[in-house]
Order: structure tokens, then sequence, then C-alpha cells
């Protein structure tokens, strides 16, 4: 064989292998989700963090709990993330009288046909976003507890499952309390994600008061554009998570940070096994979002406290010295040794 020949098989070996490499579904999942989270920021200005963890929960399959004072963006950042998806988005603006059966839906009886109709409610969808969820009373709340676990709706003792991918994404306001019912814990901890809009950079607002200013932002949202992902590739995507490799010294360390809490005085109430769980399954959705087939400790650390905030509670002199449940386990994670691979 010739030394051209030689050289045209190495180079042809060399392009099949860059080529497989570049089809892996490792870095096809880390592609698509960096073009929805392109699409999400270009409406969502300075919430780079913020995007990052709504589209890792979107990933783990799981739910999310947004928090932030009014002006921030939380129905905005659920509107663009629905643009980007091309399954089925509903919304739902929680209120004192809004009733249990304006969530799930109801059965009504036909006197003429003598039968009964069920009438579905806007839960049977893929994005759900329950806007103000804090401000209605907690049997509504309680009429989304079977189906953000069990992903399906019981009407007149007959169940009926939800579309899949299914996702809830509620918002909240920590400041206004008038007129607002808390969470219960066991709905709290249906969330797998509790994510704090914050305040933008000064640079950030003002790309963002320019740009909703100019009306570039509602025209973003109402315009035409063909959606990144389908309900068949969102799932395929999901089918991916269960499948990056966790060590076990890493799944030690995830555990390790949990029970952590719950022998700190700092706290009143600590995290349960659903923490642990919920923190490897959003560990390994972080790493596939950055094209990884394997979770580092860096993942289960940056994941920590948007899994556990909102399922620890400070104590009370904690609260007084003007700590939070963030600057409570930030300094219980410093405390955990993370491993060294």
């Amino acid at each position: 064989m010739s030394e051209s020949t030689l050289d045209q098989t190495t180079l042809s070996d060399e392009t099949a292998t860059a080529s497989e490499i570049t089809d892996s579904p490792w870095q096809q999942a880390s592609s698509l989700a960096d073009e929805l989270r392109a699409r999400v920021t270009n409406v969502v200005i300075g919430q780079q963090a913020v995007v990052d963890q709504v589209l890792t929960a979107l990933l783990a399959n799981g739910h999310v709990l947004l928090e932030g004072v009014p002006g921030l963006g939380k129905t905005l950042l659920v509107r663009s993330l629905s643009q980007g998806f091309g399954g089925e988005f509903r919304r739902i603006q929680f209120t004192p009288d809004l009733m249990p059966a304006d969530v799930t839906g109801h059965a009504i009886y036909h006197m003429a046909e003598s039968r009964f109709e069920v009438r579905r409610g806007p839960v049977f969808t893929n994005l759900l976003l329950a806007d103000e969820i804090n401000r209605a009373p907690a049997k509504t709340q309680a009429a989304l507890l079977e189906v953000m676990q069990e992903q399906q709706v019981t009407i007149d003792g007959e169940t009926h499952k939800t579309p899949s991918p299914f996702m809830v994404l509620a918002t909240q306001n920590p400041v206004e309390q008038e007129g607002t019912y808390p969470l219960p814990e066991a709905e709290l901890d249906r969330f797998l994600l509790k994510v704090v809009i914050d305040f933008p950079s000064q640079q950030a607002e003002e790309q963002l008061a320019a740009a909703a200013s100019a009306g570039h932002i509602e025209a973003q949202l109402t315009s035409n554009l063909q959606p990144i992902l389908d309900a068949a590739e969102l799932q395929n995507l999901q089918q991916l998570v269960p499948q990056v490799q966790v060590d076990q010294e890493v799944l030690s360390y995830a555990v390790r940070l949990v029970r952590a809490t719950r022998v700190s005085s700092q706290l009143r109430r600590s995290a349960g096994p659903r923490a642990s769980i919920g923190l490897i399954q959003a560990a390994r959705a972080h790493a596939l979002l950055a094209g990884r087939e394997f979770v580092l400790p860096d993942d289960i650390k940056s994941m920590a406290i948007p899994v556990m905030r909102h399922r620890v509670a400070v104590s009370p002199d904690m609260e007084i010295d003007g700590e939070t449940a963030d600057t409570v386990l930030a300094q219980i994670i410093e405390t955990v040794e993370a491993p060294r691979l």
C-alpha cells in the first residue's frame, strides 16, 4: 500500500472517529440543550444560571418551583421554554376561589344520554404553568399532588394518565404574603428543584430594558419560530439521564450531603431520602446538559442547594440572625468532604 493510500486511510479513519464522537447521543443531547438554552436566554436576559437549572429539571423529568419578586421574568421564562418545546402548554392562574376540579377536571352527567362525560382539566398537558401557586387554598394545591407524583388524575373514581412528558413549573412571590397559602411539605417535596430568580446585573438589566422597551421580547414570543424539541425527542433525552454513570464515591457524597442536614442544629427540618434521589437525578441531568456521560462531584455540589432549599427549614435562632436556607446549606456543604476522582 502506498504512503498516500495510507494517509487517506488514516484520514478516513480519523474522520469516521470524529463523526462517531460528534454523533454520540451525549453530544446530540448537549447540542439540542444548547439550542434550547440559546432560545430561552434570548428572551430571559441575565438569568443564565436560572435557565440552566430549569433545563436540568426538564431533562431530569422533574418539576420546578420558581420563586422571585414580580417583574423578574418567571412567567416569561416558562413561556419562552414552551416556545422552544413542541409539546402542549397550558397555564393556570391560581386564585383563592380556584377549585380542585378547575385544575384536574370533572365528570358531567348527560341526562339525555344517561351517561357521564369526563371533562379533562388543564393538567392534561406536557408543560403546565401553575402561576402564583400559593394564592390557592390547600385543597386546590392538593389537586396537584397525585398528578405531580404519578402523572395521573383520578376523576370520579376513574384514573386518567396525563400526556408524557409532563412537567409542572409553579411560580410564587416570596415577599407578598397577604392572601397566600403556604405550600404543604408534601407538595414542596414533589418539586425536584426550587429555583430562585434574583435581580439581574447592571449590564443585563440594560440589555433587558432596551429589548423589552423596543418590543423585541414580545415579538420573539409571538413569532412562529419552529420548536427545537418535540415530545418524542424530549423523551429520548430524558431516557438518557438514567444512563449517565455515577461512581459509588460520588453517589456516597450526594447521600452524605443530604444526611448532613439531619444532624445540623441550624435546621429545624431536614431533607429526607427523596432529596438524595433528586440530587443524584439532577446531577445526572446536569452532566448530560454538559455533554458528559458521567457525574462529577461538582455536578452534585452545584445541584445541592436547588434540590434541598425547599426541603429544609431554618431554626428560629438562625432566622433571628438573618440566615436563610441557602446560607445554612452552603455552610453544611462546606463541611462535607468531596471525593477526589
